[in-house]
């Protein structure tokens, strides 16, 4: 029987501290109360900026994504081991058998090759060192814990076939494992309400889009910088076979997750 698979993700500009946790942790036990399957895959980078800042290091991003070398690599792992037995509490207080890993337990990652970007309009050669990304999702891994009832939360640090560790972007590793999963929908946790035609309005939200149209916006300057990986992630999630990505906002007083089983409108709906 195919299980309905909910992949979650959340970081730490959209979900932060206790009240934020427990917040959606008791959604996630409301889903999978309602028979869905929910793996949860969380980034950091707030959290990891301000470890590194703390011990001299300077954290750098280019296009949007983090700029890794060893030293941010191991203070990466660190933070986000520590943030994921939050995850894990959290939902334990919340009734929810839940299981905390890192991403290369689930996933084979590779080094992201140098690739070009543009920012601030003009084309740039991106090499962001010791990033990587997903290559296969180890299925039988995660589908045996669903079916056991037990919740995976993944932190996105992943390996190489030779067994070298690798920074993955959250929301890559996300759309990794959706692919990977055969899920109903992938959830990107964000700061803002979806995807805005105009930054400083949220009125302007979109309530869908399809992939060509995402393309338009990219095109046109519309969505750019930081939203541009995000919107990378759901674009290879789509393609890979994932029917729905919705972009929601985890600062919104009402459901974060749930409305996705009550048919309510929320975020933006992304499809191909």
């Amino acid at each position: 029987m195919k299980m309905n698979i909910y992949v979650v993700k959340f970081g730490g500009n959209a979900i932060r501290g206790k009240d934020d946790l427990m917040r959606l942790s008791r959604e996630a036990a409301e889903l999978i109360r309602n028979d869905a399957k929910v793996i949860l895959v969380h980034g950091g980078g707030p959290e990891i900026s301000a470890e590194m800042e703390k011990r001299g290091l300077n954290p750098k991003k280019v296009a949007g994504l983090r700029v890794t070398d060893e030293s941010t690599l191991a203070v990466a792992e660190e933070v986000l081991s520590s943030l994921n037995k939050d995850v894990v509490d959290s939902l334990t207080e919340s009734s929810v058998t839940a299981v905390g890993m890192p991403g290369y337990l689930c996933t084979l990652c590779k080094r992201k090759d140098p690739y070009t970007a543009t920012e601030d309009g003009k084309e740039i050669t991106v090499d962001l060192g010791l990033v990587g990304e997903v290559i296969d999702v180890k299925r039988d891994t995660l589908l045996d814990l669903l079916k056991e009832g037990v919740t995976p939360v993944i932190y996105p640090i992943g390996k190489d076939e030779n067994g070298n560790r690798l920074n993955i972007n959250a929301d890559t590793m996300a759309a990794g494992i959706a692919a990977g999963v055969d899920c109903i929908e992938l959830m990107m946790i964000t700061d803002v309400p979806g995807i805005l035609l105009d930054v400083k309005d949220p009125a302007s939200k979109v309530d869908k889009l399809t992939l060509k149209e995402v393309n338009n916006l990219i095109a046109d300057g519309t969505i750019s910088g930081g939203m541009i990986p995000k919107v990378d992630a759901c674009r290879d999630a789509l393609k890979a076979g994932v029917g729905t990505v919705r972009m929601v906002n985890g600062k919104d007083p009402r459901s974060i997750l749930t409305d996705v089983i009550k048919n309510v409108p929320h975020g933006t709906i992304i499809t191909m």
